[in-house]
């Protein structure tokens, strides 16, 4: 770090050499030639010092870039160039602040940061591919496609030259890629390598010399969780490349990723704030940390300031009664005089406007606005109208007339900018202030008119937010000579307004200040006494002349004492920064007027000018000498152009507000002035505003220079700046505040803010007001000094408060600037804002990066400003971000538009090119993380229950008892035999209808085919397979008829049948490992399948992804012979087993459960009454037949219940959308089941096509129940907006209702709305209900009820009405006692239809105890339950069913497994992910999941990749906000990326090990801080 502070070029250049490259470099930062230009004339130049250059020790080197020989190709970004070591070539510096910078970083060792990840697109990986050199471990560490194992060895970098031609083909080749020009432009000294993971490099890891070990913390992934974990083998995510991850147990972990967020944890370890104070929390309140006072903060101990005078206006004088009276004395009196010369951007006089030219030509204009523009033989204006002003820079000779034309013609001018586009930044804004002033005319030159943006009519165009405007132009040929007689009627003294100032407050607002010409003489009065202006004095202005210092100078005090200004345009500044030095010698002139920024330009450039002098200056006024930079700017000026004969007095800092207008001036000696002093003040102090000299601590200093004394015939004081205007101490800093006849009357038309800035009463202590004048506050923070010198630290719009303490955005930007290297800002263009997230500003900086940095540059360069913004601020730094060069919004002269930066960041549409944010060190006021009770005891809850009058939660169907004979259910307990029945009593009743995706029926079964079917089966395994009785056969079919016969073939010879979905043709790599897998686990003896899939499982693709040769018999059933079976096997007791279900949970674990003959029939049973299916009901049903309730729907429920089903493919629907809906419109089914995925595609594929569907007939109004079967909690989003969708087409409203069921349970509720004789009788369920809960409280695993609309209100409906014979009961996760119904716990289940337990590979029986036979610890502990896995809460609604009962209702909250246990309390990720969704229109979708404590959301990017880096801090920002918790990794992916199962829900854990085994292929990944 030291060393990057010492100076360059150990090298000596000759001096002409360095000053030509100093001003080569100086044009091409400012834009005036190309870098290819540049680049020709740089290589020129150093041609014969090159062999020179290449001997420097690259230590000694400001930047690591070593000059190679391909200097001149146009690919390689220029080297830091050579300079004197005395060269001030960067923005606004001052020495002690910038060796109190490098003394800051150095005490920092470089702490390591990960550096973000980012893609380079598709067309750079090509050409990486195609000529990677032998080094792999340069392949930039943004390719994760490249780093395939077993190629990570690193060999050391042959010599720089070998490899930079190869980058230079990936960067020609990857110039039209959207990311690739920022991400891989910069093949320097140290070239990809530099990129490469962190783990690769000692230079970057040298925290760790080995990969850190991160596959530890993954072993205890699931030991939390009470999850099934038996036969926990993962599948694999879609998409991801290669081999199947390992087992649960150990993730293999790509050391990239992992090695990344161990980085980032040990950077998080380390103690950055105090800690935060300890205070008692309730259980379920969140109350945010109030900052509290640090007990040593400074305290001010002076003694109340006095209000300070100013010396009195001249008395005696003779001043001109008004500045029209100026005007028309000299016009007419000495009309040759000259008044303003203004020049081209080569330097030269073009014109010069004298006082009897200026005085002429307002007249004719003052003329013809008031005689000659009419509407309807109407005036066109009256006195008093506002009239718009819109001249560019570089023509103040047509502003000058135009604004005096208006004052003569009593209009009052409102100057503003040229609006270039239709799109300025702030232009809305202007628009806004010209609509509320009532703006009609605008007025402008011939040339301005000309070069603003058309509409097709020829006319101006219409600006955004702009009111109707007629444009008038001034050039003399269109004005029309008043007659000799007339006079105008002028009347300018008084409060009337004389003009209009636009100002932009810190919110972007614009506001308009109005300027009385009482004021206005006054301020041209006291200008003219402070700085001794007298007659005939010649003046350079430097300054925009349309307001500000520039209009108060060079347009009215100027003519109120006949002077002759030099008004330089900015345009001739950017060319020649010289320019106005030599107008001052070329002109002798005695005053000019500047800005810090114009003094440091010309430093840069005055080396090759030996013949100016500065000696006829009598005053320099320095107009922004409020800033803190502008003390470096004027010693460095004095230092170089001391010795050209400039005096140290003459330099003259002023400071100004728009609302006060001049508030100090620094006067000469002659002219009575103290001599000036500086003040070195300890930012500690000042940021609790208060002063303290600081002497010992040298790093954190601000160095501020007097800005002279009060105005003439002004009164100051300073006030706080919080609550009412009091009097501060002395030494405490506040708002100045001016009391003066010269200052700004009102914000037009805003009478409130008015009244409050304008007619401020300063009081005392004691509460007295000090004066029985108003004062106006200026919105300078300072303080007076010693010799009442007026001292400003800051300006209210950049203060921002963090905690207690204040600090700049000027202050800020000094430090960021000050760091090295200095040239990495482009142009020095940073904006310093801060955001409100979580109750307190927090700090955001963006800088423009200059074209040729390299990612390592940017990153290194950003902690380097943290650190350094750290040290000197104390502060932390919420959001650091680079934005290509040129693209921050501009204010009218070229700096950056602070407001509209802002804006852009909020929405998300700044596109950052870098982002770095650190939530972990700034935010200090989140909620206490909640300690967890000790255990109550048993006892002591249902105490505590019945004593706050809660009930225990407990719900249940109706009884079984109660619905029908025990005949029939004993008739029907063996699904086999009911099958039989059917076959022999109603042979051709059909059962089964399968469509395809035109909507054609491919395949029926009555009950006998299905019966004849199930036989020839049957009749195969015996025969073929030579199974046994209990032998486990795997079904590996697509969705139809088959699989339904082939299933009852294996009840039928006594097999155990599992169904698995079969791998996808297209998709092998990823789909068959899942299916191999299952056949293993289930120990499947025999796969029966169709002859296409049996082709596939043995095919040479099947085989690069499983071992083919260890299937067991695959048998096709497509043409088996017709043989009977001798006797159907009838199982000999009901508890044998019935089938397997398996199924992959959303963690990724795969679990098969066991379902006995008594369970399968119980279930079917439950169904059949809840929805009174009986063989006259058609169902239409969109599932997939593979597990759970769609298993059971599909193959079972038609054959118990004896009703037809229609059976829709959900794969069908990807080329056919509306087959599912259009399928029971035509078959008018009244029940409907389909899955989230279903119901997703629908609303998105079907949106916009209701109108055509309605045109094919499509009727919805046949279905009275369509129910979503899921395994979550209820989407309530999803099924609104396809209620609402759908309603066209008459879908009745109440239709939609969701069920649930898991694993333990494959049907605990499902929702159908009433039908037939039940209706009629009034047994109708009732509606579904929602609740809003207090989500604040769930994370504590509270219920709290709120209103709909409450903040942190999260809205959650009832998952259907618990099935008959189904027991539920809310536990305990952890002591497995019952909770009341005010607590959130884990659903707890008891019925004939649960599944028996888990089918699995080690037997482990304590997991199959625990989960399928749990008890509780109190209560009840009789009574068998199963556990769910699922989080929810039972609430007895004030509804009523069939009985009379009072309905309970049970809500599903979401699984145990998913939650994540952050800062002790639980969350669901569904919910954080639903926030992120929000946060920006092209999140398409989100996933969160934890690591090591972290928390990684991973989001699509539906857009393009230069917003991927917006999101970034708008994620952060709104999972703080409304979940307090600070996200520690974010992902930017492609659409698509985040894995997604068959029933719709995300596959979080699956994306994990995606992303830890580096398979994501991230657009950008950013580690936050």
């Amino acid at each position: 770090m030291a060393a990057r502070g010492c100076p360059l070029e150990p090298v000596s250049l000759p001096a002409e050499v360095r000053e030509s490259l100093a001003e080569l470099e100086l044009e091409l930062s400012e834009g005036d030639i190309t870098q290819k230009g540049y680049e020709k004339k740089r290589a020129k130049l150093l041609a014969r010092y090159i062999p020179l250059l290449q001997g420097v020790d690259p230590s000694l080197q400001t930047e690591p870039r070593t000059p190679g020989p391909s200097q001149t190709t146009a690919a390689v970004p220029k080297q830091q160039k050579a300079r004197p070591t005395n060269s001030r070539d960067e923005r606004f510096r001052s020495d002690v602040h910038t060796e109190a910078v490098q003394a800051a970083l150095a005490k920092y060792k470089e702490r390591k940061v990960p550096l973000p990840s980012k893609r380079r697109s598709v067309l750079v990986h090509s050409s990486l591919e195609t000529c990677t050199p032998p080094d792999t471990s340069s392949a930039s560490e943004d390719e994760g496609s490249l780093r395939r194992p077993g190629r990570l060895t690193s060999t050391p970098l042959q010599s720089h030259s070998s490899v930079e031609p190869w980058l230079d083909r990936v960067i020609q080749g990857s110039s039209t890629s959207s990311s690739a020009s920022s991400t891989s432009s910069h093949p320097g000294g140290r070239p990809a390598a530099a990129l490469a993971g962190p783990a690769a490099h000692a230079h970057i890891a040298d925290l760790h010399s080995a990969p850190p070990d991160v596959t530890t913390g993954l072993v205890v992934e699931h030991s939390h969780c009470e999850g099934p974990q038996p036969a926990s083998v993962r599948g694999v995510p879609r998409g991801c490349g290669g081999r199947l991850l390992d087992t649960a147990g150990g993730v293999p972990v790509n050391s990239r990723v992992s090695s990344k967020i161990q980085q980032l944890l040990n950077t998080l370890k380390r103690p950055k704030r105090p800690p935060l104070k300890e205070f008692f929390v309730d259980d379920v309140e969140e109350l945010l940390e109030v900052q509290q006072p640090d007990p040593n903060q400074p305290k001010p101990e002076g003694s109340q300031m006095v209000v300070l005078k100013g010396e009195p206006l001249a008395t005696g004088i003779s001043w001109p009664p008004s500045l029209l009276a100026a005007l028309q004395r000299w016009g007419t009196m000495q009309p040759k005089a000259p008044c303003l010369t203004a020049l081209d951007t080569t330097g030269k006089a073009t014109y010069t406007l004298t006082y009897g030219k200026l005085w002429s030509r307002s007249l004719k204009l003052a003329y013809t606005l008031l005689n000659k523009l009419t509407s309807k033989n109407e005036p066109l204006l009256k006195p008093g109208d506002r009239v718009a002003l819109v001249f560019p820079n570089s023509d103040p000779v047509m502003f000058m007339v135009a604004f005096y034309g208006c004052l003569l013609a009593e209009l009052v001018p409102v100057p503003i900018e040229v609006p270039l586009t239709r799109k300025d930044a702030g232009s809305q804004q202007i628009g806004f202030l010209l609509g509320s002033c009532g703006v009609a005319l605008a007025l402008t030159t011939d040339a301005c008119q000309k070069g603003l943006p058309k509409a097709q009519t020829g006319e101006v165009a219409a600006f955004k937010g702009w009111p109707p405007l007629t444009w008038l132009v001034i050039d003399g040929k269109h004005l029309t000579k008043p007659p000799k007689d007339w006079h105008p009627l002028a009347q300018d003294e008084g409060s009337r307004t004389a003009y209009i100032e636009y100002k932009t407050s810190k919110e972007g607002s614009t506001v308009g200040i109005t300027v009385s010409h009482a004021s206005l003489l006054a301020q041209c009065r006291s200008l003219t006494q402070a700085c001794g202006y007298s007659e005939a004095e010649t003046l350079t202005n430097v300054l925009d002349f349309k307001r500000d210092a520039g209009l108060w100078h060079g347009v009215l005090t100027s003519v109120m004492n006949k002077m002759h200004v030099i008004s330089i345009p900015y345009a001739l500044m950017k060319v020649n920064p010289l320019s106005w030095i030599q107008k001052v010698c070329l002109f002798k002139a005695q005053t000019a007027v500047v800005k810090s920024r114009d003094m440091h330009w010309s430093l840069l450039a005055q080396r090759g000018q030996r013949d100016v002098s500065l000696s006829s200056l009598r005053m320099l006024i320095v107009a922004d000498g409020a800033n803190p930079w502008s003390i470096s700017s004027c010693d460095a000026f004095l230092n170089v152009f001391q010795s050209r004969g400039l005096r140290p007095e003459v330099i003259c800092p002023c400071a100004s507000s728009p609302e006060a207008l001049t508030v100090a001036i620094r006067r000469p000696p002659d002219l009575g002035g103290p001599p000036p002093r500086k003040a070195v003040l300890s930012m500690n102090g000042l940021s609790y505003g208060v002063i303290r000299v600081d002497t010992e601590e040298k790093l954190s200093v601000l160095t501020v220079q007097d800005v002279g004394q009060v105005m003439p015939g002004a009164n100051v004081c300073v006030v706080k700046i919080d609550g009412a205007p009091c009097l501060c101490k002395t030494d405490e800093v506040g708002e100045i505040c001016v009391d003066s006849s010269a200052t700004g009357t009102a914000y037009y038309g805003l009478l409130g803010i008015t009244k409050n800035i304008f007619e401020a009463v300063p009081v005392t202590a004691g509460g007295a007001p000090v004066s029985d004048r108003p004062f106006t506050r200026t919105g300078l923070l300072g303080f007076i000094g010693p010799d009442n010198l007026v001292f400003v630290v800051g300006k209210l719009d950049g203060l921002m408060v963090v905690g207690v303490r204040r600090h700049n955005a000027d202050d800020i930007v000094a430090t960021a600037l000050a760091v090295e290297p200095m040239k990495f800002v482009y142009r020095g263009r940073i904006a310093v804002f801060s955001v409100t997230v979580l109750h307190d500003d927090r700090i955001v900086l963006v800088a423009e990066q200059r074209p040729d940095a390299s990612e390592e540059d940017s990153f290194q360069w950003m902690s380097r400003v943290l650190q350094a913004i750290d040290s000197i601020h104390q502060v932390g730094v919420y959001c650091l971000a680079l934005v290509p060069a040129n693209t921050l919004p501009k204010a009218p002269l070229g700096g950056v538009h602070v407001s509209e930066a802002k804006q852009r960041f909020l929405e998300g549409t700044l596109h950052p090119c870098n982002v770095l944010m650190c939530p972990h060190t700034c935010v200090t006021n989140l909620p206490k993380p909640r300690q967890k009770q000790p255990e109550v005891g048993p006892a002591s809850m249902i105490v505590g229950n019945l004593v706050a009058g809660k009930r225990i939660a407990q719900a249940s169907g109706r009884e079984l008892a109660h619905l029908e004979d025990s005949d029939q259910a004993r008739k029907f307990l063996f699904l086999p035999d009911v099958l039989q029945w059917r076959a022999h009593t109603t042979p051709d009743h059909p059962l089964f209808l399968l469509l395809n995706a035109k909507g054609t029926v491919t395949s029926t079964a009555t009950c006998v085919q299905l019966h004849r079917k199930a036989e020839r089966v049957a009749a195969a395994l015996m025969e073929k397979a030579r199974l046994s009785i209990g032998d486990h056969v795997a079904l590996v079919y697509p969705p139809g008829v088959d699989l339904i016969a082939a299933f009852y073939g294996c009840l039928y010879c006594g097999c155990v049948p599992v169904t698995v979905r079969p791998p996808h043709p297209q998709n092998l790599s990823t789909t068959l490992p899942t299916v191999k897998m299952i056949v293993e686990v289930s120990k499947s003896a025999c796969v029966l399948t169709t002859q296409a899939i049996m082709r596939l499982l043995k095919s040479k693709e099947a085989a690069a992804t499983v071992d083919v040769r260890t299937w067991p018999t695959i048998i096709d059933t497509d043409d088996i012979p017709k043989k009977k079976v001798a006797s159907v096997f009838r199982p000999p007791s009901p508890d044998m087993l019935a089938y397997l279900d398996f199924s992959v949970s959303t963690t990724g674990i795969l679990a098969g459960v066991k379902m006995s003959h008594a369970a399968t029939s119980a279930l079917c049973r439950s169904i059949k009454l809840q929805c009174e299916l009986y063989p006259s009901r058609q169902i239409a049903i969109c599932l997939d037949p593979y597990c759970g309730l769609g298993f059971a729907l599909w193959c079972l429920c038609s054959v118990y219940s004896g009703h037809q089903s229609v059976l829709v493919p959900p794969l069908e629907l990807e080329s056919n959308v509306s087959l599912w809906l259009s399928a029971v419109s035509q078959y008018k089914a009244r029940v409907t089941f389909c899955s989230y995925s279903v119901m997703e595609m629908c609303t998105k594929g079907l949106g916009a096509q209701t109108g055509v569907l309605r045109m094919k007939g499509v009727n919805l109004s046949c279905v009275r129940t369509c129910m979503v079967v899921a395994e979550e909690r209820p989407r309530i989003a999803l099924t609104q907006s396809f209620s609402k969708l759908f309603k066209d087409l008459g879908l009745p409203a109440r239709a939609v209702s969701t069920t649930f069921g898991c694993r333990v349970n494959v049907a605990i509720c499902l929702q159908p709305n009433r039908l037939g004789k039940l209706a009629e009788q009034g047994t109708a369920g009732p509606d579904p209900t929602t609740v809003y809960v207090d989500m604040r409280a769930l994370r504590h695993d509270r219920v709290r009820l709120v209103e709909r609309g409450s903040p942190h209100s999260l809205p959650l409906t009832e998952s259907g009405k618990i099935l008959p014979g189904v027991k539920v009961i809310i536990a305990h996760t952890e002591t497995k006692g019952p909770l009341g119904d005010s607590h959130l716990g884990e659903i707890w289940v008891s019925s004939p239809h649960n599944a028996t337990g888990y089918y699995t590979v080690h037997g482990e029986e304590a997991l199959h105890a625990d989960h399928f036979s749990a008890r509780l610890s109190f209560g009840d502990t009789q009574t068998i339950w199963a556990r769910t896995g699922y989080l929810g809460f039972l609430r007895r609604t004030e509804l009523t069913d069939a009985s009379g009962e009072r309905h309970d209702a049970l809500y599903v909250v979401g699984s145990l497994d998913e939650t994540l246990e952050l800062r002790g309390m639980r969350y669901h990720p569904i919910d954080i992910e639903t926030s992120v969704i929000r946060a920006h229109r092209s999140i398409a979708e989100c996933a969160v999941f934890t690591w090591t404590n972290l928390l990684v959301v991973v989001v699509e990017l539906d857009g393009l990749e230069q917003d991927a880096l917006d999101l970034v801090a708008l994620v952060t920002n709104v999972v703080l906000e409304e979940h307090h918790l600070v996200v520690g990794v974010v992902v930017i992916v492609d659409p698509g990326v985040i894995p997604i199962n068959s029933r719709g829900e995300k596959q979080r854990m699956h994306l994990r090990d995606g992303f830890l085994a580096d398979q994501l292929d991230p657009i950008y990944v950013a580690y936050n801080m």
